[in-house]
């Protein structure tokens, strides 16, 4: 799943280390996110959304009809 949050990060001049600091992971969880390669569970895209005073649709861009309700 594609996201925003190196964008985001990057436009509040936030490092990697402070964000994971405060959402509670490790660097390496962002890394991943940033890179795709992991995909957040709803709790950690919550409070991403949160820190970033954003939705998680805003923040997390879902792709395909897959994802869709009665698509």
């Amino acid at each position: 799943m594609k996201n925003r949050i190196q964008e985001m990060r990057k436009s509040r001049k936030v490092t990697q280390q402070e964000l994971a600091d405060a959402l509670s992971v490790t660097r390496q969880t962002i890394i991943s996110l940033e890179n795709g390669r992991y995909n957040a569970s709803l709790t950690l895209a919550h409070k991403t959304a949160q820190y970033f005073g954003t939705t998680i649709e805003e923040l997390f861009i879902f792709e395909g009809d897959e994802n869709l309700i009665g698509g």
